[in-house]
């Protein structure tokens, strides 16, 4: 009788603990899902091992659908590679002007420059991103962009976010470093970044708007 007792009380510890795995690596799973790239930014360290890190945003920008507007041209036989891929976390910049032909004067939001942290696939802090645009991932990376012409974008799917882009290295400045042979730089998956809706009321009112995005640099091979 003893030996049974001691028995039953071994086998409902071990299934015990198995109970408690299953539901740490269940919990796991839900912290680290890569299919919920909208989920709003975290800050600092809190990024990493969370379904919100850059690597599960990155991951999740692979499979999203390009629209034709800004999509890498094919620049067949050869192709294009990829160069590298960031996950950008910062602010849109804005600042009030007087808007044309009005009277009494009214004001209207307009864009300044953007400021963020690039992260890569690894969830490491590893550069910046600015007025210019510019990005570096040191002094010795580093690549400043302008629009083609006519401006290649499209909307983002959320209409919250500012658009999706497709831009070329600017003309009289030379990429360096890892960006040295990009053609195009891709900006996808934005979330948030959009001018208040509630226009300044004064012409020293600024506004920083929070927003994500996903940063592709392509080149063509030769």
């Amino acid at each position: 009788m003893f030996y049974k007792q001691h028995l039953l009380k071994k086998i409902g510890l071990v299934a015990f603990v198995f109970f408690t795995a299953l539901i740490s690596c269940k919990k796991n799973a839900t912290d680290l899902n890569v299919n919920n790239p909208n989920q709003e930014p975290l800050a600092g360290p809190a990024l990493e091992g969370n379904g919100n890190s850059p690597a599960a945003n990155i991951t999740a920008s692979e499979y999203v659908t390009i629209p034709a507007a800004v999509a890498v041209p094919e620049n067949l036989p050869n192709g294009n590679t990829r160069v590298a891929t960031y996950y950008a976390v910062g602010v849109q910049k804005y600042k009030a002007r007087i808007k044309a032909g009005s009277n009494p004067v009214a004001y209207e939001w307009v864009f300044v420059a953007p400021q963020a942290d690039l992260y890569d696939i690894t969830n490491a802090k590893v550069g910046v991103h600015g007025a210019g645009p510019f990005w570096s991932i040191s002094s010795s990376d580093s690549i400043f962009a302008q629009h083609f012409s006519p401006a290649r974008t499209a909307p983002s799917p959320d209409p919250e976010s500012i658009d999706w882009l497709l831009l070329m290295p600017k003309a009289g400045t030379t990429p360096t470093g890892i960006f040295a042979d990009v053609d195009y730089i891709q900006r996808i998956a934005t979330k948030g970044g959009k001018a208040p809706l509630t226009p300044p009321n004064n012409i020293n009112q600024t506004a920083d708007v929070k927003y994500k995005t996903v940063y592709r640099f392509t080149k063509i091979n030769p």
